[in-house]
């Protein structure tokens, strides 16, 4: 059974140092406010994590394949080079102000995300690898206020590490967490269609899983689809 790694206890969610002042306001604020709301049981959730954690309702950028154990799911077995999941550096924390760009005043802050866990396993079949990646963690209301429901970005990336970095595969997703009134609520995501090709044993020790938030790749709007010209 697949345990959650607890980054707020470990070295593993690197902080870039100009949120500094304000990841203390949050922690400010998470002691003032009230405590996580249940944002509903996800069974795909409960079943890679053996737990009853709350869970919303993913919306991934693209069509997913059909879910792991379900119909039409592809059939394989454990991949034991699971690569390690980290925090990207800078990416361990969201914060929305009122205005895009950095937050140089604490007023400003309308919301900030943190990731606090993570899971995930892989299953090797036909050659792929598919993996299923889970995060925890928690949204909190600033002082600027934040609207009844906020965008979450995640950007999943599985890397090959060394002298030159290689992505291998990288996915946005974004998720809706519904604040419902309170000022400090948990969320929880799943992403289960990220894929790579089977590396060598030699390559996949390198391999690593980093998890972030991505607020600059969600404002992109999509490229536009060329149409016909017209005669």
């Amino acid at each position: 059974m697949l345990r959650f790694k607890d980054f707020s206890r470990t070295g593993g969610a690197m902080k870039s140092a100009r949120y500094g002042p304000l990841l203390a306001a949050g922690v400010l604020l998470a002691n003032c406010g009230g405590g996580g709301a249940s944002l509903g049981i996800g069974d795909r959730f409960s079943q890679l994590f053996g737990g009853s954690s709350s869970t919303t309702n993913a919306q991934l950028v693209g069509t997913p394949p059909a879910p792991f154990g379900g119909a039409g799911a592809p059939q394989g077995g454990a991949y034991e080079d699971c690569p390690a999941v980290a925090v990207r550096e800078g990416a361990s924390t969201l914060q929305v102000g009122l205005r895009p760009g950095q937050i140089t005043d604490n007023n400003e802050l309308r919301y900030q995300g943190t990731i606090s866990r993570n899971a995930r396993d892989c299953t090797q079949y036909a050659g792929q690898v598919n993996t299923r990646v889970g995060i925890q963690g928690r949204i909190i209301v600033g002082p600027a206020g934040a609207p009844a429901a906020v965008d979450v970005p995640i950007r999943i990336a599985i890397v090959q590490e060394g002298v030159q970095p290689r992505t291998v595969a990288t996915k946005l997703y974004r998720t809706t967490v519904d604040l419902g009134g309170q000022s400090n609520v948990s969320f929880s995501f799943v992403a289960e269609d990220l894929s790579f090709p089977v590396p060598s044993p030699e390559a996949a020790s390198a391999y690593v899983i980093y998890i972030g938030f991505d607020p600059e790749s969600a404002r992109t709007p999509p490229p536009r689809q060329k149409g016909k010209a017209r005669t």
